[in-house]
């Protein structure tokens, strides 16, 4: 890794904020003390995009951001500032459907003919009839022959390709030219191309002499509008058009379907279960090649720094992809080490395999272990207790989520379910041992198998299940047991052997061996998307005990952990993935950094919480236009959300700064009505449950029947707000200072109240934070006006500068706890970084609301600390230490006191000598 890699700022850049807009900036983001830009994809992604992840052509940089010369200008930006660029990639999936992706446009036109035939994850060889050698094309807005009685899907022609196609609104479904010859056989003054186009079926180089055909057909401008005339054959409102277009579809590579078929029908792989997002094979050396050559240019040129691999786990074999793409990097750059990080989700105990031979996470899994250091565990039950009680929704975070898994699998992901079980039959069937499982007892097994998984998915190779795999297997079989039926428990144990247990490369090589990797590279690309669906898309919004635990990433059937457990985490990344990605906020979170720090709070005074609940739905019985809506757990969810996200000064009576705010929670609203797919869902929305939520929330908070429940939020936000923006900036000053490569979201060096995307990718006003950053206010100032946020931008730029002028000790430094005495040692967390004979020495308080003097401010007076002191891993006595904001003395018994560590700045850091 380069010597420079200090701390990373990720950037959202769409058509709205381009790469030009980001290099005004740069000279900010520099003196803020980012060493490196992450950049959201830059390839050419669908027109509009607002994030990237929706590729259409990868051997482009997306014109709508500037193109590859205004990246090339960002770079040159970075580079005189002593900068880099790390870029995010999508290697698992492209955007398919539309008409603006070439390589799918032509793999529906020529199905596996095509040079893209083996580029996308597809089941040619279907186990239903109507789809053997076809593509399902789940786009219609309604059914397949109601689409051609209603004539949605007329045949066009396309004057400037030569080519005909039928259209479907946005979608292009391409003809292939074989049957262009039928189409234009009643035009006489086209026999003689019609005549090759029919030829076409008997030349083996017909994809070849296609195109010649198409261009001569192009070329024909005087026939062209005798060609659209004739159309009018193929036209499906009247009978004998009808069945013309039908008979014409059907001879093609793809079968147009209703949208809602997707689910049980699909038998191509998805990004998770989007139809628009279509699975790349990347572990092809072709595709691999293909989808990468924009990306291997840009790092041969040098304009790139490091890599962000999108979504990891969608692969059908992580290491090998990571492995490869690292010996692809090293030849390209050679003598430079550009870091590549993958995004993976970590579940509880889980650690990233080390022989990807990558630098490690996006850092999802330190936002968890942040947040678990700042629940006070003595909130979890009370909290557990009042949500069931009032909700009747289970107390236990698990069992939601199981239940959402069951969902998924017999849902939106049932066709994916189906495949793998289908798979696991041919493996079954293949063996005389095995040959009498049915096809309903492997369902019954796996389906019980993937709901109790504790991970996203394992990693199985030639070798089986690798070791850092096997308790979270044998965890999901032990769980599986306990809601399987008894008689079926013995296909467990078949599954066991399969799934990792048995070697693959233990079989004989060819059709058995095939069967088996087949069956477990499928298991594993379904139990990642069931896990995301269940947990993120359904859980996190039917489960709100607390808020702060839903997130991406999070264990959220943990409430809160021990210090000794964030320690233990920071020396284990320290030895196995020093330059992990340490991250607080990221484009997928579920709400802002600070939004989840305030809500934590809650977790401190949960009877006073309680009694707010209690008061609150009293308050809103006259708000509500329909008795049951909100149900009582979209009621609480909305509260928390509230809560987190109000807006620090927002009064009661402001009507024009809460209709902005109502209108932000109206779309947050409509979408976790959706998500948790209880009352309502994106697929069949209920509008009268819907309108009513959205009457109460308007109610809420903007009319005068509204204004005494306003207030008593605005009241109760307030009361948690100092504690909350304690709680921000000693996550603020974590993320900087522990081992790992600190990374800041878009804008996040100001409070991050935000709610679930898009409007946590709202503009960014990086004039007013460069303003703000020239402003040099000493630590009284900042504390008291904390509610402009320049308090979190100081500690930001400040500890990064510690950081540029200490490197070696912040990037290799040791990592040691230090422990902390006195009465309120609880309420205090402290560790040491050293290097050779220097050391930094970082202070930050935790779950000390009780110890905040009710003045407003999130800072502790220093008197309240009373003795609590920290043990030094140093014998000096008597010495001063410097810190971010003021120098501290160290005691007689070479300790440091709480009140002096703290008494000027709400965290700090020293650095020793």
């Amino acid at each position: 890794m380069s010597d420079s890699l200090r701390a990373t700022l990720r950037l959202q850049l769409h058509k709205g904020f381009p790469l030009d807009a980001a290099i005004e900036w740069v000279p900010y983001y520099a003196r803020l003390g980012i060493s490196h830009v992450y950049a959201s994809p830059l390839l050419c992604a669908r027109t509009g995009s607002m994030h990237g992840y929706d590729v259409v052509d990868p051997t482009r940089v997306n014109p709508e951001l500037g193109g590859e010369p205004a990246l090339r200008r960002l770079v040159a930006a970075l580079r005189e500032h002593g900068m880099g660029l790390i870029l995010d990639i999508v290697s698992n999936h492209m955007a398919v459907g539309g008409a603006d992706n070439p390589w799918w446009l032509d793999l529906l036109e020529w199905g596996r003919r095509s040079p893209y035939g083996e580029f996308f994850d597809i089941q040619w060889h279907s186990p239903d009839p109507l789809l053997e050698g076809q593509l399902l094309m789940p786009f219609l807005g309604s059914d397949y022959g109601t689409a051609l009685q209603e004539g949605t899907v007329p045949l066009c022609f396309d004057p400037e390709r030569g080519g005909f196609h039928v259209e479907h609104y946005e979608h292009r479904f391409p003809i292939c030219p074989r049957d262009y010859g039928q189409i234009l056989a009643d035009l006489p003054e086209l026999d003689d191309l019609a005549a090759r186009f029919k030829a076409l079926n008997t030349l083996p180089d017909a994809y070849s002499r296609a195109e010649q055909l198409r261009g001569e057909l192009a070329s024909r401008r005087d026939s062209h509008a005798t060609i659209v005339a004739s159309l009018h054959r193929y036209d499906s409102r009247e009978a004998e058009g009808f069945e013309r277009l039908h008979r014409l579809l059907e001879r093609q590579h793809y079968r147009l379907a209703s949208w809602r078929t997707a689910g049980d029908d699909i038998n191509w792989r998805r990004f998770f279960d989007v139809n628009e997002l279509g699975g790349l094979r990347v572990e092809r050396p072709a595709v691999f090649e293909a989808t990468h050559q924009k990306i291997f240019q840009l790092i041969s040129e040098g304009l790139v720094d490091g890599l962000r691999i999108d979504h990891v786990d969608g692969l059908a074999d992580p290491r090998g992809y990571c492995r490869r793409l690292r010996r692809r990097v090293d030849a390209l750059a050679p003598g430079r080490h550009l870091p590549i990080y993958v995004e993976k989700i970590l579940g509880q105990g889980e650690q990233l395999h080390r022989d990807w031979q990558v630098d490690g996470t996006t850092g999802y899994e330190f936002m968890n272990q942040l947040s678990l250091l700042q629940h006070d565990p003595c909130g979890a039950e009370p909290l557990a207790s009042l949500w069931n009680r009032i909700t009747e929704r289970p107390a236990a975070f698990g069992e939601e989520a199981r239940l959402a898994r069951q969902q998924m699998l017999n849902g939106s992901l049932a066709g994916d379910f189906e495949s793998v079980a289908q798979a696991l039959l041919q493996v079954a069937r293949d063996n005389v041992m095995s040959r009498d499982l049915t096809l309903g007892a492997i369902r019954r097994a796996l389906q019980e198998l993937i709901v109790h998984f504790p991970v996203y998915r394992t990693y199985i190779n030639a070798c089986g299940r690798p070791a850092e795999d096997e308790a979270f297997f044998q965890q999901a079989l032990a769980g599986a047991r306990t809601t399987l039926g008894e008689a079926d428990w013995p296909v467990l144990d078949y599954l066991q052997q399969w799934l990792g247990g048995e070697p693959w490369r233990q079989r004989p090589a060819g059709r058995e061996r095939k069967l088996l990797r087949h069956a477990c590279v499928r298991f594993q690309q379904l139990t990642s998307p069931t896990a995301a669906k269940a947990v993120e898309d359904t859980a996190f919004y039917r489960s709100a005990i607390l808020l702060s635990r839903n997130d991406v990433g999070f264990s959220s059937e943990q409430f809160s952990a021990p210090v000794t457990d964030f320690h233990q985490a920071n020396r284990q990344r320290l030895a196995d993935f020093p330059d992990n990605l340490l991250t607080s906020a990221t484009h997928d979170h579920k709400r802002g950094e600070d939004s989840r720090a305030r809500l934590a709070v809650l977790s401190e005074c949960a009877s006073t919480y309680a009694g707010w609940i209690a008061h609150w739905r009293e308050l809103a019985v006259a708000l509500r236009s329909a008795a049951d809506a909100p149900s009582a757990g979209d009621e609480l969810m909305l509260y928390q959300t509230l809560l987190g996200s109000w807006p620090l000064g927002l009064a009661a009576d402001d009507q024009a700064a809460l209709r902005d705010y109502a209108e932000r929670l109206g779309q947050w609203q409509r979408k976790a009505l959706r998500e948790a797919k209880l009352q309502s869902s994106w697929s069949a929305p209920n509008e009268a449950y819907e309108k009513a939520c959205h009457d109460f929330l308007e109610a809420l908070l903007l009319k005068p029947e509204g204004l005494v429940l306003r207030q008593a939020l605005a009241n109760a936000a307030a009361f948690i707000a100092p504690a909350g923006a304690l709680n921000s900036l000693a996550q603020c000053l974590l993320r900087m200072t522990v081992p790992g490569v600190p990374d800041l979201y878009q804008g996040n060096e100001f409070w991050d109240f935000s709610l679930v995307d898009p409007d946590n990718r709202r503009p960014v006003d990086f004039a007013a934070r460069q303003a703000a950053l020239l402003r040099q206010d000493n630590p009284a100032t900042l504390i008291d006006d904390w509610r402009s946020a320049r308090i979190k931008q100081a500690l930001i730029a400040r500890t990064l500068a510690v950081r540029a002028e200490h490197e070696a000790l912040f990037r290799r430094g040791d990592y040691e706890a230090l422990t902390v005495h006195g009465e309120h040692a609880a309420n205090v967390l402290a560790f040491s970084r050293g290097e050779g004979a220097q050391r930094a020495i970082v202070v930050v308080p935790r779950t000390a609301l009780g110890l905040l003097n009710g003045d407003g401010r999130p800072w502790v007076a220093p008197t309240t600390w009373g003795d609590t002191r920290i043990e030094l891993p140093f014998a000096t006595v008597h010495d001063k230490l410097k810190g971010l904001f003021s120098t501290s003395a160290v005691t007689a018994h070479g300790e440091l006191m709480a009140a002096d560590a703290l008494g000027d700045f709400p965290v700090n850091l020293f650095i020793h000598p």
